[in-house]
């Protein structure tokens, strides 16, 4: 099910199936968010929920067993349910099962709630602890964000500007998704990373961690054109395309994959969230249209 938003001259498109915003249009009629396509990737705006990246060997211990669980989380593939909802904000839930126990064996709530503001919209994540144990949980976005927006334009016209001048490595990942350990290499200068697909067929995905930075802009270099995110407290950032993909995928984390040398165990995982019974955490991210 498609639940529809609107707010003054924005409208927006929120799916049940993996709790998605799948659409964002300006005042003009322009969309802000991948479509979809299967010739490159079909997913828009997946919740990584409860892990985010890839395990090892597809794999976490947790409570002395082993768990299989496929990259990303169960999120993205399951159902949810509209508990709130307004003309302009819809809240959704998605609980533990039969299905998702036999891949994490903890009881959770997990909610979603998407809002169109006034030039843009914010996305937060709320979870809660019913069990009678701790809750373990990694959680992150991955919003696919047109790029370019304009019939004309190229990739290679935008580039990442982040809110403090600042320099950073991206971390690098293994053939099979997974963390290398000390795996590094400069990336970000000044704040700035001028896009380029190349960077993408060499190394898959941008990450960062660690920066001063809460806000990165993904702008056109002449037109100013593009959008804003705010990824608040998630502690890492991510950008990722498939080479000659009209998108840019934007990706708060709070967790990763696994690292080659890691231990396996869900509660050593880096950036790992761990509820005690009754706890709730939240944590949100927010996009804002820039129409210079």
């Amino acid at each position: 099910m498609n639940i529809p938003l609107t707010r003054a001259s924005l409208s927006a498109s929120v799916r049940t199936l993996g709790g998605e915003l799948v659409s964002l249009r300006d005042g003009g009629g322009l969309e802000h968010v991948w479509q979809g396509d299967p010739a490159f990737w079909s997913g828009q705006n997946p919740i990584l929920f409860p892990i985010v990246g890839s395990l090892r060997d597809g794999r976490v211990e947790t409570g002395g067993r082993s768990f299989q669980m496929d990259r990303h989380g169960f999120a993205r593939r399951s159902e949810f349910t509209p508990v709130d909802q307004g003309p302009d904000f819809v809240t959704l839930e998605l609980r533990e099962s039969t299905e998702t126990l036999a891949r994490f064996p903890f009881p959770f709530v997990l909610q979603v709630r998407h809002r169109l503001l006034e030039n843009g919209f914010s996305t937060a994540f709320a979870v809660e602890n019913p069990g009678p144990d701790p809750l373990p949980f990694c959680i992150g976005a991955h919003t696919a964000i047109r790029c370019p927006l304009f019939e004309g334009e190229r990739f290679e016209d935008y580039e990442l500007i982040f809110d403090q001048p600042e320099d950073g490595d991206t971390l690098l990942l293994t053939s099979q998704g997974l963390l290398q350990d000390g795996g590094r290499e400069p990336m970000l200068r000044g704040g700035r990373v001028t896009l380029d697909y190349e960077v993408f067929r060499r190394l898959d995905t941008i990450i960062f961690q660690g920066l001063s930075s809460r806000r990165v802009e993904l702008r056109h270099k002449e037109t100013g054109r593009g959008v804003c995110l705010d990824f608040g407290e998630f502690p890492m950032i991510a950008f990722w395309t498939k080479p000659g993909a009209p998108f840019l995928c934007m990706e708060p984390w709070h967790g990763c994959a696994a690292y080659t040398g890691e231990s396996g165990r869900f509660q050593d995982k880096p950036h790992v969230l761990t509820l005690a019974p009754g706890e709730r955490k939240e944590l949100a991210y927010t996009f804002t249209l820039l129409n210079a």
